[in-house]
């Protein structure tokens, strides 16, 4: 959904919209078929591209730095008034505008005509490319490697470009399956390839410094299309190169 913010409508109206429309679809989720639960992840995933300019941003910022200085004043013990904290809500406020970033990035402006044409139909992959993540549950950190491949459809995209889309998608409020299948539908967009696969490894932070605090743990995703769901072996071979 592309979000242009003007006139007097101010940017937190626009996100209370989204909030209520997101409400709305987890109430609907509820109790629905496989099918139907990744529609609404969809519709949810969808909320990106928005547009804002300096001064709605100066807003933004004024905002985060406001709620960041509440919640550390709410904090049993601690001194808002003391010499290391004093700043920290306006770097927060910072932080999480960047951290945020993907939402506001474009598909198109990022391939920025990065398509190449080639007699070139054999695999290619671009693998353990890190990321780093929020998780939308707790607003800790979540990151890891992702790879990525697809079968050219006599297109290639710049090397570079996969990257950036795992930027793009990243630098979000995210949920480790859903971020997988946004990197996979957004090549699969960009470049109309024969086939895509998306494995990402993550470590999860609510679950190593929070909740049941197992270190060692982690989580593996993917997301296959085309070529890659329907032959076994396209999709072994993409597995076993990822591996090496």
């Amino acid at each position: 959904m592309s979000v242009l913010l003007n006139g007097e409508k101010s940017y937190v109206d626009e996100k209370k919209e989204d909030e209520q429309s997101t409400l709305s679809i987890d109430k609907k989720r509820q109790g629905n078929n496989k099918n139907e639960f990744n529609k609404n992840v969809d519709q949810i995933a969808q909320v990106s591209n928005i547009v804002i300019n300096s001064k709605q941003e100066e807003k933004i910022l004024h905002s985060l730095e406001q709620s960041y200085y509440s919640i550390l004043n709410t904090i049993p013990g601690e001194d808002v008034t003391r010499q290391g904290i004093l700043k920290t809500p306006s770097r927060a406020a910072k932080a999480m505008f960047y951290f945020t970033k993907g939402y506001r990035d474009n598909l198109n402006e990022l391939i920025n005509d990065a398509l190449f044409n080639v007699d070139h139909d054999e695999m290619v992959i671009v693998k353990d490319i890190e990321f780093f993540s929020l998780c939308e549950h707790h607003l800790v950190p979540f990151y890891g490697k992702v790879h990525v491949g697809y079968l050219p459809n006599r297109q290639v995209v710049g090397l570079s470009k996969i990257a950036r889309i795992i930027e793009m998608y990243s630098r979000r409020l995210q949920v480790q399956e859903r971020m997988t299948k946004q990197i996979a539908e957004a090549v699969t967009t960009a470049i109309n390839p024969t086939g895509v696969g998306v494995v990402i490894e993550g470590t999860h932070m609510c679950m190593v410094m929070r909740g049941v605090q197992k270190t060692g743990s982690k989580t593996t995703t993917s997301t296959m299309i085309g070529v890659f769901r329907e032959d076994p072996r396209t999709r072994e071979e993409f597995l076993s190169l990822i591996r090496h």
